[in-house]
C-alpha cells in the first residue's frame, strides 16, 4: 500500500467517525462543529480524486457559508429545553433503522470488493475533469447558455428579495 492509499483510509475513518459523532451529539452545537470535520474530511477526499475545484467549493460553501447559517439558526432556535425534541419509537424509526441497516450492507458488501478489481473504465482525461481550468472552459464554452439563464434567475430573485424587504420596512 502506498501513502495515498493509507492517507485515504485515515480520512475516510476520520470522516466516517465524525458523521458518527455529529449524529450522536445531544448538543446541536457539537453536532454542528462535527459535521464541520466531516465536511473537510470531503473535502480532502476531493482532493485525493484530484477535484481541486471541488475541493475548494466544498470548503466555501458547505464548512463556509452554510455552516455559518446552521450555527446561526440553532441560536435563534435557542434549544435550551431539550425534552421537546425527544420523541418515542415511531414509524420514523423503524423506517430510518431500515434504511441505515440497508446502507450497512452496501458498505460491507463495497469493502468486499477486492481493491485491484477497477469495476469502472477510466476516463483518459480523469485527471484534467476536476481542474479549475477544465471546469471554466467547459463552462464558457459547451454550456454557456444555461450558465447565463441560471445567472438571469439568481438576478431577478435577489431584485425580488429586495424589492418584498423595502416593503417590509416601508
Amino acid at each position: 500500500m502506498n501513502f495515498e492509499v493509507i492517507f485515504f483510509l485515515i480520512v475516510a475513518a476520520s470522516a466516517i467517525a465524525s458523521a458518527i459523532l455529529m449524529i450522536t451529539q445531544q448538543n446541536p452545537i457539537k453536532g454542528v462543529l462535527f459535521l464541520i470535520v466531516n465536511f473537510f474530511c470531503l473535502a480532502l477526499i476531493y482532493l485525493i480524486l484530484h477535484a481541486q475545484f471541488i475541493a475548494i467549493i466544498q470548503i466555501l460553501v458547505y464548512a463556509g457559508a452554510i455552516m455559518v447559517l446552521f450555527l446561526f439558526v440553532i441560536m435563534l432556535l435557542n434549544l435550551g429545553d431539550e425534552t421537546k425534541l425527544e420523541d418515542k419509537l415511531s414509524y420514523k424509526k423503524t423506517i430510518a433503522y431500515l434504511l441505515s441497516g440497508v446502507v450497512l450492507l452496501e458498505i460491507l458488501i463495497g469493502l468486499g470488493l477486492p481493491f485491484g478489481v477497477n469495476t469502472m473504465p477510466t476516463n483518459p482525461k480523469a485527471l484534467e475533469i476536476g481542474t479549475v481550468e477544465f471546469i471554466g472552459k467547459s463552462l464558457y464554452t459547451e454550456y454557456l447558455l444555461p450558465f447565463e439563464i441560471t445567472s438571469i434567475l439568481l438576478l431577478a430573485a435577489i431584485v425580488g428579495v429586495i424589492v418584498l424587504a423595502k416593503k417590509k420596512f416601508q
